[in-house]
């Protein structure tokens, strides 16, 4: 009997690692039901039957959610935000008093009417045109499909029915899928739909699944696999889930199958080398020492930074405070969240960014004006927000003051574009110390430094003046890139485009470090830059002195620091800033990264 042939599908690796076993197609259940009608007399029975059925996932949700002790800390705090906006949606939502209106009125079945007003919700987050947004209408689908299982007594977690080993197929998975894998039994999973940003590539990386996202054609392949598999008297399709490549192998020969052990056990072994390297300083061949500092999306991730040897927190995103909310949080909570952050650094510096919602992060809680611009990356946001809402401002520097009492913390500006901005920030910042001074509340012996993020160009270009009012830079490759090229990478369209390596971006951060050089304030990278070893030399080179990225990266951007040498590193660098082509660059910066 022949061989099944080997079949190679690429897609987007989300979450490293190699797996192996047999591929299981999955239906997680869309939102089909059938269009029946009921009798008015039975109006009142489908309705209990919706009530019931929604009784069922609230508690499948709060079960779930308690769970979540078992999850690694960032997937916890992740999915823990997911399922609270899920049970909000179950709790005398007006998705619910539509459905019973449509069982009342139109005299159609709970599991037609729940369907019809869960997609008609979804088309009005999607016709708003803002991703953050298009996020929501996905949640709202998956509460919808959540419920509907249960009005057609499918199985709650469709995952228990998988075979031991087995790795996941599916259309999409939604985070709540996700958080439903028991990491002992799945070895990985890939699906048609996603992308490496969404919060399902990032349950994958903290709970270790690989995982590939985007994968044309996955459930086509798998289907035809699987029916040559029985036709032939087979069993399951064997495969192979590649999340560094992105790569799905179907029916792998024996050699692809060493080849791929042989990997996986090279990279356990390269783990296991970067782990011993976690207190040794990230200091260059010729003595310049580097400060590696962890970004922070969540406070539980503060442990894991740690872990991978963080000597702060470079930047922590405080967006997760007002997302997900019916009010923006008061400045006791607020408090006590970024203490327990400064706490867990044991008296590393923690460096905190004031709100930066607004563009592609709009927060509910903050009110309907966000929703209203014409270009949200271009309107009320970030420090503009703030400034307009003194309140909140006032509110997040009071925590952020009190925070400073457990230990070292910094206040990050973001989006800031003239050193007006930040007069009027420490003005608030003034008023606040003297109100918590007046109230004997404690608070940072002193107040903390002030920084601004560079991302937008005119900020990189009026670097001299705001050197003169902040006290360090930070600068944010990713938006510092996408305003330059008026690229968006998350638009598949003009992703290409989007490149750091562009002569304009590289002049701008050039001219950014060395304003704030002749200033003599400490200037980092915060953007994704700063945790790929490609770029390690060239910001060595241009005289960044403190990278800030995921924990992850750290262990293997500081085996790279240590490979260097400074001087060098600056006698190459200038030739690629001075570069007027991008391939040219591309060509120069292979060059540098042959130093070491």
């Amino acid at each position: 009997m022949a061989e099944p042939e080997e079949q190679v599908l690429d897609g987007v690796g989300v979450a490293p690692g190699i797996a192996e076993g047999p591929l299981t197609a999955i239906d997680l259940g869309g939102l089909q039901a059938p269009d029946r009608r009921i009798a008015a007399g039975d109006a009142a029975a489908e309705t209990a039957r919706l009530d019931a059925a929604v009784e069922r996932t609230i508690r499948q949700l709060k079960a779930l959610r308690a769970r979540r002790a078992r999850l690694p800390d960032a997937a916890a705090e992740e999915i823990g935000y997911i399922l609270d906006a899920h049970l909000q949606m179950l709790s005398g939502s007006r998705l619910l008093r539509g459905a019973r209106a449509r069982i009342e009125d139109a005299r159609r079945s709970a599991d037609y009417a729940l369907a019809q007003e869960v997609e008609a919700a979804a088309r009005g987050f999607e016709a708003l045109n803002d991703p953050y947004l298009a996020a929501r209408a996905e949640d709202v689908r998956e509460v919808g499909r959540r419920v509907l299982r249960m009005l057609q007594d499918a199985a709650p977690n469709p995952f228990e029915s998988l075979p031991d080993g087995a790795l996941a197929a599916a259309e999409s998975f939604s985070p709540a899928d996700v958080a439903q894998m028991n990491p002992a039994r799945i070895r990985g999973f890939a699906a048609e739909l996603g992308g490496a940003q969404g919060h399902t590539a990032i349950l994958a990386r903290s709970l270790g699944l690989p995982a590939v996202l985007g994968v044309a054609g996955l459930m086509q392949a798998a289907a035809a696999a699987e029916a040559a598999a029985h036709a032939a008297g087979g069993g399951p399709v064997p495969a192979l889930i590649d999340g560094f490549e992105g790569k799905i192998v179907l029916n792998p020969r024996e050699a692809t199958r060493r080849r791929y052990r042989d990997r996986r056990a090279g990279h356990e072994r390269e783990r296991r080398k970067l782990e011993r390297l976690r207190d040794r300083p990230a200091e260059t061949r010729d003595g310049v020492r580097l400060a590696l500092e962890a970004n922070l999306d969540l406070p539980a991730e503060a442990a894991t930074a740690l872990t991978h040897g963080a000597e702060a927190v470079g930047l922590l995103r405080t967006e997760f405070l007002f997302m997900n909310v019916d009010r923006p949080p008061d400045e006791e909570a607020q408090t006590a969240i970024l203490t327990e952050v400064v706490r867990a650094m044991q008296g590393r510096s923690v460096t905190i960014r004031t709100m930066d919602v607004g563009g592609e992060k709009l927060a509910h809680a903050l009110g309907p004006e966000l929703a209203g611009a014409a270009n949200p990356a271009l309107g009320l946001r970030a420090i503009r927000l703030s400034l307009k809402r003194p309140k909140l401002l006032q509110t997040q520097l009071a925590a952020i003051l009190r925070a400073g009492a457990e230990g070292p913390v910094r206040i990050l500006l973001p989006m800031i574009t003239t050193p007006g901005e930040v007069r009027r920030v420490r003005e608030h910042l003034t008023r606040v110390r003297r109100r918590l001074q007046r109230k004997g509340v404690r608070q940072a012996p002193e107040p903390p430094p002030v920084g601004v993020m560079i991302e937008a160009p005119g900020a990189a270009l009026a670097a001299d003046a705001l050197a003169q009012v902040s006290d360090f830079f930070a600068i944010g490759t990713n938006d510092l890139t996408m305003y330059t090229l008026a690229v968006d990478r998350a638009d598949d369209q003009v992703a290409h485009l989007y490149n750091p390596l562009h002569p304009a971006v590289l002049r701008l951060m050039e001219f950014s470090i060395q304003a704030a050089l002749r200033a003599r304030l400490p200037v980092s990278v915060c953007g994704e830059i700063a945790g790929d070893p490609r770029f390690t030399a060239l910001l060595i080179g241009l005289g960044v002195r403190e990278l800030s990225m995921s924990a992850g990266a750290i262990p293997q951007i500081k085996q790279r620091v240590r490979t260097l040498d400074a001087a060098a590193c600056a006698q190459r660098a200038r030739a690629v800033v001075d570069s007027l082509d991008a391939g040219r660059i591309a060509s120069l910066l292979d060059d540098l990264n042959g130093l070491g």
